[in-house]
């Protein structure tokens, strides 16, 4: 019997008879065998029929069967907003976007149905967010002008930058912070780096004549397992000409570049026997990505100072892009997801080292060294490669 109703309401909503159809899905419900199916086609019949009382009580009950169902969720959605709660709304067309498997997974009907929720919560979000702007606006906030951590705070809350945090791949230290790019203030000695920009080019230009002075940054360790989740091992689009490699000096390299290695002697190099430092002329090639990924360990911060540089250079760490300029160094923390492009038709390389994290004590700083030194003896001395 209640196979007949159902069927009898599905057709009424088809033909527009919604009266016909609630009555068809309420005898349903007085049986007591009302699924979840069931109350939703008796929701959509009141909605039609302007009873949206009745609506969210049937759309409710749907949800009270089957919490994760899509199609009763996108109805909350529209139930709720027609009642005006765009906050309880804005909810329910979420879950319904975020239990929703991939597009190609869904029937046509119901994927229309979670494109739309997706455009109800780019609405909603966009209605909070410029309500929440307008409100801080009158207590004092201006943008660029306020707190920048606050800024990143509520471009967070609104949707527009999402969370970022170390993820070392082998080391964490813990209670540092969670910082993307470092200000200047902390590295006085970037200014003199910077200055020197013209020599460290020249003497790079000289070694780029010898293409072959570069050899793949991503290479094979030793006795290793060999796994490439980045297209990157073997690659030469991300070529490496190294100064200092795990620590040594490459005298050979390093002679080629006497002014480079001059402009590094104030620089705090993060010093690991048989690790680091690792300084080197960093080689992107013309269209090169260098794929999302995060550093080894969060106790040291990498320095980048471009000095071949063409248009279309980007680099990412966590929500800030910046586009790479010639002679203009920054400072990151390499634990937080970051990626490279060069979408130029020239060849981008930049001076690349590793130096410690200022908030590391000198004791700290000893620890660390020794406990990597005892590791690599445990392990016969053979640091994993890190990017």
């Amino acid at each position: 019997m209640s196979h007949s109703h159902a069927q009898a309401g599905i057709e009424a909503l088809r033909r527009g008879d919604a009266r016909k159809a609630r009555e068809s899905f309420e005898r349903i419900v007085a049986t007591g065998q009302a699924d979840a199916s069931a109350y939703l086609g008796l929701a959509h019949a009141c909605a039609s029929l302007k009873d949206h009382s009745a609506a969210l009580t049937a759309v409710n009950r749907a949800l009270a069967l089957e919490p994760r169902n899509l199609r009763a969720l996108v109805m909350m959605g529209d139930c709720l907003a027609t009642a005006g709660d765009d906050r309880a709304a804005a909810s329910h067309y979420r879950a319904a976007v975020n239990a929703a498997p991939p597009p190609n997974q869904l029937p046509a009907e119901l994927r229309q149905e979670i494109s739309r929720a997706e455009s109800m919560c780019e609405r909603y979000a966009a209605q909070f967010e410029t309500f929440l702007r307008g409100r801080l606006a009158a207590r004092g906030f201006a943008e660029g002008r306020s707190s920048a951590r606050f800024s990143d705070s509520l471009d967070i809350q609104t949707g527009r930058k999402r969370i970022y945090l170390q993820e070392p791949r082998q080391y964490f230290f813990p209670e540092l912070p969670q910082i993307q790019f470092y200000a200047r203030t902390h590295f006085p000695w970037l200014d003199k780096l910077e200055a020197a920009t013209h020599d460290m080019r020249a003497e790079l230009r000289e070694v780029l004549k010898e293409e072959s002075a570069f050899k793949p940054y991503v290479e094979p360790t030793p006795r290793r397992p060999q796994i490439d989740n980045l297209g990157l091992l073997n690659n030469p689009a991300w070529s490496a000409f190294y100064l200092w490699k795990h620590g040594e000096l490459v005298a050979q390299n390093a002679a080629r570049c006497p002014m480079t290695v001059n402009a590094l002697a104030d620089v705090p190099f993060a010093r690991v026997k048989n690790r680091s430092p690792s300084v080197l002329f960093s080689l992107l090639r013309p269209g090169a990505h260098i794929p999302p990924h995060t550093g080894e360990v969060n106790t040291r911060l990498v320095c980048h100072l471009p000095l071949v540089v063409p248009e279309k250079c980007r680099f990412r760490v966590g929500n800030d892009i910046r586009t790479v300029v010639e002679g203009k160094a920054w400072v990151f923390d390499d634990t937080i997801e970051h990626e490279a492009w060069n979408d130029s038709d020239r060849t981008r390389v930049i001076l690349l080292f590793e130096i410690w994290r200022p908030e590391l004590t000198v004791e700290e700083r000893a620890l660390v060294s020794a406990m990597f030194e005892a590791i690599d003896e445990y392990g016969g001395g053979q640091p994993p490669v890190s990017i």
